[in-house]
């Protein structure tokens, strides 16, 4: 479903500020792979989500999906293939218009946009059979402005937004690390629930190695822009804290030195 090959990029090349972000990315998930991405600060581990989103253009090699060579594609021609969530719960959705206007406009990305924008009442009744499953009680509130939900209601309306067309990839980027822990848990269990229900194929960068170790079916982990540890199945099941900082160790050849991420565990 999602394929990166040999994937390069260096920000401010041939200057005093030259930053390899991505140093060579191989990475293959098959469909409904769910994997998990952590590592320190300045691993790359956001740059390779907006590698495969089209952010930025790629330095070089190859980024496909599900079949499609889109590494010269730019962004908004990607979107039709990905769904995505930030960490700021503000970035995914628009605060002046309602809820089901939001959702009408993700539910019809990738399309052709006529004068029609009106939303029929079968699009309201699958709007808020889909809000009645987040168990937020939005589907009572389909007309209300979104600049006036919390950060945890904005950010599970954002997921159902980047899910809403079954997307070819889902990228979620530190997506709960603005909300407090209960509400985190909630976005998380929703989620889980989401991406299990659809079958989807997920890349989630996490900044807590717990989470890491017991969401999807699979994890990774990053350094100065390299996939330095890959594991999957029973054995990444069976992983302690202490044994990703173990191996981060192993591969690295340094210590684990990112105090947020330390902090979240």
């Amino acid at each position: 479903m999602l394929t990166l090959t040999n994937v390069r990029k260096t920000f401010n090349k041939g200057t005093i500020n030259e930053k390899k972000a991505l140093n060579g990315i191989n990475l293959h998930l098959n469909p409904g792979d769910f994997v998990t991405v952590i590592g320190g600060n300045g691993a790359g581990k956001s740059t390779m989500l907006n590698m495969i989103a089209g952010v930025y253009p790629i330095d070089s090699g190859k980024v496909v999906i599900d079949g499609v060579n889109v590494s010269r594609e730019p962004e908004f021609k990607r979107a039709k293939y990905i769904g995505r969530v930030f960490q700021d719960p503000m970035m995914g959705t628009a605060a002046g218009m309602e809820i089901q206007e939001n959702l009408a406009l993700a539910f019809r990305r990738g399309q052709r946009r006529g004068l029609g924008w009106g939303i029929k009442s079968e699009e309201k009744e699958f709007y808020y059979d889909a809000l009645s499953r987040l168990g937020l009680g939005l589907q009572g509130r389909m007309t209300s402005k979104v600049g006036l939900l919390s950060g945890g209601q904005r950010q599970a309306l954002t997921l159902l937004m980047a899910t809403l067309k079954k997307p070819k990839v889902l990228l979620l980027d530190e997506h709960t690390a603005a909300l407090d822990p209960k509400t985190a848990k909630k976005v998380l269990d929703l989620t889980e629930e989401i991406v299990g229900s659809q079958k989807l194929t997920a890349l989630m960068v996490t900044h807590n190695m717990n989470d890491a170790i017991h969401i999807g079916n699979r994890l990774i982990m990053m350094h100065e822009g390299r996939i330095i540890y890959d594991v999957a199945g029973e054995e990444k099941k069976a992983l302690e804290v202490k044994d990703l900082l173990l191996k981060f160790e192993e591969a690295s050849g340094e210590k684990f030195a990112n105090d947020r991420m330390m902090l979240a565990n």
